[in-house]
């Protein structure tokens, strides 16, 4: 039921991990969130709140490292170097980790769902925003969608082709096309640690651009933690696979 591959990466000159549970159904990519590795998502027990839809075969869970959000929480290098490797995260993503998602389906192209948790949240909408060709859906849970303040409040072209938050107001041709018919959920608790402001402004960006969205508030009993997204993450899936 779980399977791992490993690879070096030449464009972010560092070695990717990408993790799968499930042998069928809709591929999930989950991100992790700051300086989470690939395995994660397994050992705060979120594949676990899956498990029931894991074994009805309707999903097939991926995570990856998030080499990125690594560089972030330890303060790599520069801020300049800190946006550039997560412009080219996201590129990574897209040609190198989407691939090997296909292969592993029998080399069919299906759309994935992008999902992930704070920094994941980020990474979840942005992956689907700027590639909708092959991402369906994001779920992005108790996110943070404005990365400059991590950057020492710098900001650079690379944070900028990055950051939904910046790049979507200017968006426009056929990505955006796409990108209009596809659905971004933004849930979020209302707890503690919890800032459920960071959706609602990333979902006026989006509705600016006819982007289909929707803001789930979950009240005050919920807080920034695994617990509300163990909640979250299997309820959603199973929204967005039925068939």
């Amino acid at each position: 039921m779980k399977a791992t591959e490993r690879w070096y990466s030449e464009r972010l000159q560092h070695d990717i991990t990408l993790v799968r549970w499930g042998e069928v159904g809709t591929p999930v990519l989950l991100f992790p969130t700051a300086g989470g590795d690939a395995e994660e998502v397994e050992r705060h027990h979120l594949i676990r709140a899956c498990d029931g839809l894991l074994a009805a075969g309707r999903i097939k869970l991926y995570s990856c490292n998030g080499v990125a959000g690594q560089a972030m929480l330890t303060r790599e290098g520069t801020p300049e170097h800190r946006m550039r490797l997560l412009n080219m995260f996201h590129d990574c993503v897209r040609q190198e980790i989407i691939p090997a998602i296909y292969a592993d389906s029998g080399g069919n192209a299906l759309p994935v769902i992008s999902a992930g948790a704070s920094i994941g949240a980020f990474n979840a909408l942005a992956v689907l925003c700027r590639y909708p060709d092959a991402f369906s859906h994001a779920v992005c849970m108790s996110g943070t969608y404005d990365l400059q303040p991590l950057h020492e409040g710098q900001f650079s072209d690379d944070l900028y082709f990055a950051s939904p938050l910046h790049f979507l107001p200017g968006l426009d041709g056929g990505q955006l096309d796409l990108l209009r018919r596809r659905f971004v959920v933004l849930a979020s608790g209302e707890g503690e640690w919890e800032d459920i402001g960071e959706s609602w402004r990333i979902a006026q960006v989006l509705g600016a651009k006819d982007v289909p969205n929707r803001v789930d508030p979950w009240g005050t009993d919920y807080r920034h933690d695994w617990p509300t997204w163990w909640r979250m993450l299997p309820q959603y899936l199973d929204e967005l696979t039925r068939t």
